[in-house]
């Protein structure tokens, strides 16, 4: 049997910008997105704790420190300020299951990494 299970999660990260007219997914500064494992085109879903939205898009990795922005019909669903919960999920064995930690980064303002 295969459970899917958190497999990494940036916590309270402030949206930065949103765009409208961008093709889908949500742009995260490259080093945010590394130190929680989450890659470029990787599924995510997003939880947004301002205003209860939840969605889904893709992952981008960009050079601009403390960078998220949220593009195309997202963007709708988001303000600059915004807090979000950005969540990756993967399947794993049971055996898998039971030992397996997930990868959490907390964010603090600015879009800082709480160390």
């Amino acid at each position: 049997m295969m459970l899917h299970l958190l497999r990494a999660k940036l916590h309270r990260i402030a949206v930065t910008e949103s765009n409208l007219n961008y093709v889908g997914s949500i742009f995260i500064d490259k080093n945010i997105l590394a130190q929680s494992g989450i890659i470029t085109n990787e599924k995510v879903e997003i939880y947004n704790i301002t205003n209860g939205e939840r969605f889904s898009t893709y992952a981008v990795a960009v050079d601009k420190e403390g960078y998220c922005g949220v593009n195309g019909a997202a963007a709708r669903l988001v303000q600059k300020g915004d807090l979000l919960i950005v969540a990756a999920y993967a399947f794993f064995t049971t055996d898998e299951a039971k030992t397996h930690q997930p990868s959490v980064v907390l964010i603090e303002d600015n879009n800082k990494i709480i160390k």
